[in-house]
């Protein structure tokens, strides 16, 4: 298990998940309590927000190509994880690239 800071916990594991985010999904983590929840509520008042949306943003113009689609779907993929990460975690899922 690991001990530190959770914020820095939470941004790595969403640069993880941004870097590849085909053939991976994210799942409530059991045992998540109160203390996730606040945390959640400070990460979207001070940086969730504003990556959600930059995420939503730039899956537009991503869907304006046929090479773009896939990426679209993975920003849109990433919009729950960027607003409230903590109490979240990636696990992979059966489906290879570009399966859903």
């Amino acid at each position: 298990m690991i001990v530190t800071i959770p914020f820095g916990v939470a941004s790595l594991r969403i640069a993880g998940f941004v870097l590849w985010p085909f053939g991976r999904t994210t799942v409530p983590k059991p045992g998540a309590g109160a203390a996730s929840l606040i945390g959640n509520v400070i990460w979207i008042i001070f940086a969730g927000w504003w990556l959600a949306i930059g995420h939503l943003i730039t899956s537009i113009p991503l869907f304006l190509s046929i090479i773009g689609i896939p990426f679209g779907w993975a920003n849109l993929k990433l919009i729950p994880v960027s607003l409230t990460p903590l109490g979240h975690e990636v696990v992979s899922t059966d489906a290879g690239f570009g399966g859903r």
